[in-house]
């Protein structure tokens, strides 16, 4: 426990002590999570912390950020404490039952747009939605698409229909249970464009994930068998089958992966690879 028990404290003595013992768990950026817990805790904003360093907590407020600090410095995600990410500038809740959006994964939406500026209302399904945060991305952006978001995990689709009425996006996302893209198949082509973040950590490489993502964030969401391909290899075939001709196909993809991902998209055309901030490949695009 990083303070006294049943002690006022100074807002700014209490962020320094929580930030040491937050080092010296080797715990992320330990003064912004330190910051953003303490924001958590009082309702407060970043700005309230700067503007009122002398601030006295009070007991029960220095006891629940002491059990938060506890939270963080074992290894639980600061997401999954507070509930919330931002993504693509919307506040998304996330529970274990989610992975944590990315600021990776925004690229796979700045394509998403590019690609769909010059359909007039594309039908765009969202496989693996999660959060929701793909799709209800693409929703903000493009009113008079049909976007549809799907996810094999019902807990999962209840954070992203949380999300959706809680954005006011309810009324422009369709989302339902199912195992990838299964339920469109024996309607054949009809979608102008799949998105998908999908499972693609292989299980050989799980001892070199951060302990936050190893121990915390859904396996189902994570792991695509040993070499993190076995989603692609399904998903690759269903998405030929209900793609319209000249439809795309846009996925994140692992560090490693753009070989192997490519090589099961050998009679696609089009292919695109787009790399993230740091040079690693992390979005593939394809044309049926």
């Amino acid at each position: 426990m990083p303070f006294k028990e049943n002690a006022a404290l100074r807002l700014d003595f209490a962020i320094r002590q929580a930030a040491e013992r937050l080092e010296r768990s080797a715990r992320g950026d330990t003064r912004l999570d330190a910051e953003s817990l303490l924001m958590h805790v009082l309702g407060r904003d970043r700005a309230y912390l700067y503007a009122y360093p002398e601030l006295e907590l009070s007991c029960r407020d220095v006891s629940d950020y002491s059990a938060l600090i506890e939270r963080r410095a074992s290894g639980e995600p600061l997401q999954y404490i507070t509930g919330y990410q931002e993504f693509w500038g919307l506040t998304l809740q996330v529970t274990p039952a989610v992975l944590i959006p990315r600021p990776e994964t925004e690229h796979a939406v700045e394509v998403a747009l590019e690609l769909l500026h010059s359909i007039e209302s594309p039908r765009v399904v969202d496989v693996g939605t999660g959060s929701g945060c793909i799709a209800l991305a693409l929703a903000l952006e493009l009113p008079h698409a049909r976007i549809e978001a799907v996810d094999i995990s019902a807990e999962a689709l209840e954070v992203a229909r949380f999300n959706a009425e809680h954005l006011g996006l309810a009324a422009r996302v369709r989302f339902a249970g199912g195992d990838l893209l299964e339920q469109y198949l024996s309607a054949g082509p009809a979608i102008d464009m799949i998105v998908s973040n999908p499972p693609y950590v292989g299980e050989s490489e799980a001892d070199k994930l951060q302990i936050e993502v190893r121990e915390h964030e859904p396996h189902c969401a994570l792991f695509g068998g040993n070499e993190g391909l076995d989603v692609y290899r399904r998903l690759i075939p269903q998405a030929n089958q209900v793609l319209k001709a000249g439809g795309w196909l846009v996925m994140e993809i692992g560090y490693s992966q753009e070989h192997g991902v490519r090589e099961l998209l050998s009679s696609w055309k089009e292919l695109r690879t787009i790399s993230d901030l740091q040079g690693i490949p992390r979005v593939l695009i394809a044309r049926r």
